[in-house]
């Protein structure tokens, strides 16, 4: 079962723009990586078009996007016609193709014994492969968040969550509930108060002792 802060798989697949080498493809940035059942379905429909509008966001925060389903990259292009059509933004980041659902079992989205081909699946055999997998410059996977068929998936969240996630990775500081870019942060316990002091002068708040709060970082 994959973990936070384990490897990202690796693997070498056909996309709509190609064939790629995940980790090549990264390079040193950030990346999203979001699963799909099937193609042609309306929930994943909404999702696959608001991303595409979202894209701009994410490539401000060297964060690339790339999508998967396990149906194959010809089926691809005619749902990104259909995508573009209903939801006003065209699908202009690679979606990988996954017809052997070998991505989908490697990356713990589909049990070892699920076959090994898209045909004849529907997206009820498929309901697990609705994740979003945030990936690090390190190859390392720092969020995953899976959601239920019904269900569309919150991507300003994914967006809030890569902003806490770079802060975080960049200065010793934690978010706290419901955090939004410009918020007060949270030290970490890692730094000590003489630390603290040399960074922030002007003292911090401390409704606890072990909870002090400092204006985010520049």
């Amino acid at each position: 079962m994959l973990r936070i802060n384990d490897d990202a798989p690796n693997f070498s697949a056909e996309t709509s723009q190609g064939t790629i080498n995940f980790h090549e493809w990264i390079g040193n940035g950030w990346t999203i990586l979001f699963s799909h059942p099937k193609d042609f379905t309306p929930v994943c429909t909404t999702e696959l078009g608001y991303m595409a509008g979202l894209e701009p966001e994410f490539a401000r925060r060297n964060c690339k996007i790339i999508g998967l389903s396990v149906d194959p990259v010809s089926s691809h292009a005619k749902w990104a016609v259909d995508i573009e059509k209903t939801q006003g933004h065209k699908v202009n980041y690679p979606m990988i193709g996954d017809p052997e659902l070998k991505i989908a079992k490697l990356y713990d989205m589909l049990p070892a014994d699920a076959g090994n081909t898209s045909e004849g699946r529907t997206p009820a055999t498929n309901a697990t492969v609705r994740t979003v997998f945030v990936i690090g410059p390190d190859k390392k996977i720092k969020l995953m968040l899976s959601y239920p068929m019904s269900t569309g998936r919150n991507f300003d969240e994914v967006l809030r969550v890569l902003d806490s996630i770079q802060l975080t990775a960049k200065h010793k500081v934690s978010t706290p509930v419901n955090w939004k870019p410009g918020d007060d942060v949270i030290l970490s316990g890692a730094v000590s108060d003489e630390e603290a002091k040399q960074k922030y002068p002007g003292g911090w708040k401390a409704p606890l002792p072990y909870m002090r709060v400092v204006p985010q970082p520049k």
